[in-house]
């Protein structure tokens, strides 16, 4: 069976109706035949926290909603330098600047600019922004500055994105991401799963991606947050996300799948098992408003399953 070969529908009712264990094998075997053999390691700094005024129903941060996420304004640069410094050391290869709110004030654009410019003194690793619907101009600046990729998550399938926020469309999101890739920047974009979507949402999610052409996927897992109108959703399987990951990698071949938020429920046969079938990347260390994972054994893990780093 050639994905490329059928129709949207065609791959959709295929996929459904497929056993796990065939799913996962046939995965795996699109995963050695095409996916990139090194691991993919990135981490992030929640640089700019809380009061954001979208109404996602997942997310922590929201102002409309009462969390208990802190809230505070742009990190010093030596904040961010440390945390940069520290991932470098520990082998991770990208390091990503993500703020809370709509979309970031020209001033800033500004003021992360030139913490991109004076880490690229000092370090070596890549610099990401998840800055929200950032603006062209703002992005083509990011990029003069150094930023090499710019993250914007679809977060569902596009049938489904309007259950989960109306403060903004996934059409919003999918222009900021033309819009960085415009301005010469890598895009990645992924979602979350658990949300109350099925099976048919999350391949209507990844076709979409695979039509995008994104080459980073970030893959999070719901870690409902007491407060938010999702705080009482029923934890998705492992299976559930086992097939999901399958799928992902059937529709996007070589794309890095980024296992990423709210990883830390995950144990280790699941993990093993989520290698397998085309996990090639993941967020280390702390994640946005979650625990996040220790990198070293992250590392070995990694390793155990046939990846080089």
């Amino acid at each position: 069976m050639k994905i490329n070969e059928l129709t949207e529908r065609e791959i959709a009712e295929w996929l459904l109706n497929c056993p796990t264990d065939e799913l996962c094998k046939a995965a795996h075997k699109v995963t050695l035949g095409c996916a990139h053999k090194k691991f993919d390691m990135c981490s992030i700094i929640n640089a700019k926290s809380g009061r954001c005024s979208e109404n996602c129903k997942w997310c922590a941060q929201s102002a409309h909603f009462h969390t208990n996420a802190e809230s505070y304004p742009l990190l010093p640069y030596s904040t961010v330098k440390k945390h940069a410094l520290y991932n470098e050391t520990k082998g991770v290869g990208r390091f990503s600047l993500v703020t809370s709110g709509r979309r970031p004030s020209d001033a800033e654009v500004e003021q992360i600019c030139g913490y991109i410019e004076k880490l690229s003194e000092c370090s070596g690793i890549s610099i990401c922004l998840s800055l929200g619907l950032a603006g062209q101009n703002q992005l083509v600046r990011l990029r003069k500055a150094g930023a090499s990729r710019y993250h914007c998550n679809l977060e569902s399938a596009p049938s489904f994105f309007g259950k989960l926020c109306t403060t903004h469309t996934q059409e919003e999101k999918i222009e900021t991401l033309m819009a960085a890739r415009r301005a010469g920047m890598e895009i990645c974009s992924g979602g979350i799963i658990g949300m109350g979507e099925g099976e048919r949402e999350r391949i209507e999610l990844a076709l979409t991606l695979r039509k995008l052409e994104v080459k980073s996927i970030p893959i999070n897992i719901l870690h409902p947050v007491p407060g938010t109108p999702l705080e009482n959703m029923e934890l998705i399987s492992d299976e559930q996300i086992l097939r999901t990951v399958a799928i992902f990698r059937l529709i996007n071949p070589s794309a890095y799948l980024r296992l990423a938020g709210g990883r830390a429920r995950l144990g280790k046969e699941t993990l093993a098992k989520l290698l397998h079938a085309g996990i090639n990347a993941a967020i280390v260390g702390d994640m946005l408003t979650t625990l996040g994972s220790d990198i070293e054994s992250d590392k070995k893990t990694f390793m155990e399953a046939g990846y080089e780093l």
